[in-house]
């Protein structure tokens, strides 16, 4: 197991379970609890580690290992449940919210499908739950698509008999765990420059670190804003869980009129919800408040695709909550992310991630536990953006129409947004401590209304707005009289009939977006 890997392993506790999940709706008629079994069984040879439990070096002499399951049983990992009928979104909310806020059994190979039945509209569910030991969000789409077809016609093999390799003896795991924690950083060493190349190597240092003191926003800077601290705090065992949802071209028609990236847009929507959430509490009291975010970021090589271990830094963007104008938002989002794509660019972050093979497993495994005991405060939330398919995926010849993340929380930070996107749609997973956050729709619904201001201001800069008064009424009922700045050079026309386009969308979803506020959230007890 890499360091990275051990230290989600070592994360893990009774209130902070570490893995990540997903809630996918299909069309109907659901399928077997027979037929997503052998479905599984002939995927598994693919992904051997779905049959492999962790074992941990005795005395903690190494990282833990990942050895065949012996007793291991698919019907364990893949469960049958169902809501009664004529099932709602919130009644699979709830029951998701309680499936994914239960810890996996750490004995056993760390994940599980649940088939949820009854949906209304003659729908069904998929629940999966991976430990984040095993997958990152990149690596981890690859690995659960084995299960998705992309035509509904699409034939599978059958299952194959499996039999487990022998496990090593507690003093072989001993012996082994020596012999590597003294070989492999000798092996790592070995591939440093050499003398030869140590000036080279000292001027891409000097320059490296040039860029960083150019581009990264500093340590200092950041400790000196005032954060939502009281976002932070003790996590307890359950968990409350909302989502909602945004639109492909909602996002590009903000982007095409702004400037900045779909991620960019992503992230002051998010900023509004937190604002709302925050002014709810009554506790926006100021216009330099934010709320710090842990963004995920792969640097995974496109050659490392399917590997099995997690190839991820992180970055820590600001979320101006404080800031009541979004337009201003998305520009301060934008100036952060900018910089740290130059400051990526820069600095080798893959070599910055395997300095943890160097830790003692012991030291490694102390450290991490002592860091979630003891809580943090840098950071009120984790935001991670998982890009999915632009085509549509069958699962035994049945539609996906929806798909929704699931991230853990941990260290304080009592919550969590994963981002996923799949055919024209992105969906906003929230997951949060039950105690921590009982207005988590609030979150939700201000999230979709921080869209909805964003794409009304978008509408408003477009070419020919004024003329059009559909598109005035339109902005002034999503964003209010504070959109003094949504003036500015006129986008191409090109970007104008497309936020046009998506202002008309945005209308006809103005119903649906006021009910969001009362979105429920599930709940696990």
């Amino acid at each position: 197991m890499s360091a990275l890997d051990a230290g989600f392993f070592y994360a893990e506790s009774e209130n902070t379970p570490m893995h990540v999940g997903s809630v996918a709706v299909f069309e109907g008629p659901a399928p077997t609890y027979g037929d997503v079994v052998r479905l599984i069984l002939s995927k598994l040879p693919k992904v051997p580690r779905y049959r492999q439990r962790v074992r941990p070096v005795p005395m903690q002499l190494g990282r833990p290992l990942w050895l065949d399951d012996p007793h291991f049983q698919i019907l364990y990992h893949v469960r049958h449940t169902a809501v009664p009928k004529p099932g709602s979104d919130e009644q699979l909310r709830n029951l998701a919210g309680r499936v994914l806020g239960q810890r996996l059994d750490m004995a056993k190979p760390l994940w599980e499908l649940w088939l949820v039945e009854g949906l209304a509209d003659d729908r069904w569910a998929l629940i999966s739950k991976v430990h984040h030991c095993m997958v990152d969000g990149i690596a981890g789409s690859d690995l659960m698509q084995l299960m998705f077809d992309l035509t509904p016609d699409a034939t599978h093999e059958a299952p194959q008999d499996w039999t487990p390799r022998r496990s090593p003896s507690g003093l072989e795991l001993v012996a082994g765990s020596v012999t590597e924690a003294m070989t492999h950083p000798l092996q790592q060493l070995a591939a440093m420059p050499n003398v030869g190349s140590a000036v080279r190597a000292a001027k891409e240092l000097a320059d490296s670190s040039r860029t960083l003191a150019r581009t990264v926003p500093s340590l200092a800077k950041q400790a000196i804003r005032p954060t939502a601290r009281s976002l932070n705090g003790p996590i307890g065992p359950h968990r409350r869980w909302a989502w909602t949802e945004g639109r492909f071209e909602e996002f590009k028609a903000v982007r095409s009129a702004f400037g900045g990236t779909v991620n960019d847009v992503v992230l002051t929507a998010i900023t509004g919800g937190f604002r709302d959430l925050l002014e709810g509490r009554g506790e926006l009291s100021s216009e330099k408040l934010v709320v710090r975010s842990m963004v995920p970021v792969s640097v995974r090589r496109e050659s490392q695709r399917g590997t099995l271990d997690n190839q991820i830094s992180a970055v820590f963007v600001d979320l101006p909550v404080g800031l009541s104008d979004p337009v201003a938002r998305l520009n301060s989002i934008r100036g952060q992310m900018d910089e740290y794509k130059r400051a990526m660019r820069a600095v080798d972050a893959k070599s910055i991630i395997s300095m943890g093979n160097f830790v003692a497993p012991t030291l490694l495994s102390m450290g991490v536990r002592a860091a979630l005991q003891a809580g943090q405060m840098w950071c009120q939330t984790v935001t991670t953006n998982v890009p999915g398919p632009r085509v549509p995926l069958y699962v035994l010849g049945k539609r996906m129409t929806s798909a929704t993340a699931y991230v853990p929380i941990n260290g304080g930070m009592r919550c969590s947004i994963g981002i996923f996107s799949y055919l024209n749609t992105m969906t906003f997973g929230i997951n949060a401590d039950f105690d921590g956050y009982p207005d988590v729709d609030v979150l939700s619904g201000g999230i979709r209304r921080g869209i909805e201001e964003l794409l009304a201001l978008a509408v408003a800069k477009a070419p020919g707005a004024e003329a059009g008064p559909k598109a005035d009424s339109t902005a002034e009922s999503t964003a209010g009289p504070s959109t003094g700045s949504a003036g500015g050079s006129a986008a191409d026309s090109s970007a104008g009939s497309t936020a046009e386009a998506a202002g008309k969308s945005t209308a006809k979803r103005q119903p649906r977006s006021r009910a969001a506020k009362k979105t429920s959230a599930g709940a696990a007890r």
